[in-house]
């Protein structure tokens, strides 16, 4: 028996999926965000308007200080945000999902999981090794040239990655070495000089939460991503249209 529209399921499925996983994920994002992430950057904040100064007139500020409360509309927008953006992603992982079919890999909730730490460390983790997450106040590079890095960053790791998982050819693991090691050796693009009113521990704790928040989500992401792709085909090899 065959599909009367397999191209049609497929992108329904693809959607589908895409969009269950990238609400799940922008979600939790969000929530993360809120809980472990907006504190510590509220506090630099206060850092960069004056309001707190770091090892000035020989007094040093609190490291616990009281900063503004919740804003339903800024919080909101920023759940929001991170929902539409990992509803992107999602739709990036899924379709790379479906071209490892053709590869004899199967998808599932399980190594769901394998596919999202992947996207962790393509789109978060690698490019965070040269350009790390940074809070307000601090001097950093041209916009426009960080960005343009960041893309052919994640670009390079990401075919690595799929070099390393479906490639067997030698030439090809050494290709994906060179691909990850290209974007550090040539350089992420600095400032002239270096310059920060926030103390380098919260710098530091920003940094770091950054990444452990992307890394939880990036894995809800996968995980959800592959549950769901699975009972779509599921669904789509067992239900009405087989002729």
């Amino acid at each position: 028996m065959r599909r009367v529209f397999p191209a049609t399921d497929m992108y329904t499925n693809l959607i589908s999926s895409a969009l269950f996983a990238g609400g799940a994920a922008g979600l939790i994002s969000g929530l993360l965000q809120l809980m472990f992430v907006q504190p510590v950057l509220l506090h630099a904040e206060l850092y960069e308007v004056g309001t707190l100064v770091h090892f000035g007139a020989g007094t040093s500020a609190s490291a616990n200080p009281v900063v503004l409360g919740p804003e339903l509309l800024r919080d909101g927008l920023s759940v929001l945000f991170n929902i539409l953006i990992y509803c992107g992603y999602a739709m990036l992982l899924v379709a790379a999902m479906a071209l490892a079919e053709g590869f004899g890999t199967v998808t599932n909730g399980r190594n769901g999981i394998v596919w999202g730490v992947a996207g962790f460390v393509t789109v978060q983790l690698l490019p965070a090794f040269s350009l790390a997450p940074e809070v307000p106040g601090v001097a950093s590079g041209d916009v426009y040239d960080r960005q343009v890095w960041w893309v052919l960053t994640v670009v390079s790791a990401s075919t690595a990655l799929w070099f390393i998982a479906f490639s067997r050819r030698r030439i090809a693991w050494v290709a994906a070495v060179a691909l990850l090691l290209a974007p550090h050796l040539f350089g992420a693009p600095e400032p002239d000089y270096f310059t920060g009113t926030a103390p380098p521990e919260v710098a530091a704790l920003f940094a770091a939460r950054s990444l452990g928040s992307g890394l939880f989500a990036w894995s809800v992401l996968g995980c959800v991503a592959g549950l769901f792709w699975a009972r779509a085909e599921n669904r789509s090899a067992t239900g009405p249209g087989l002729i």
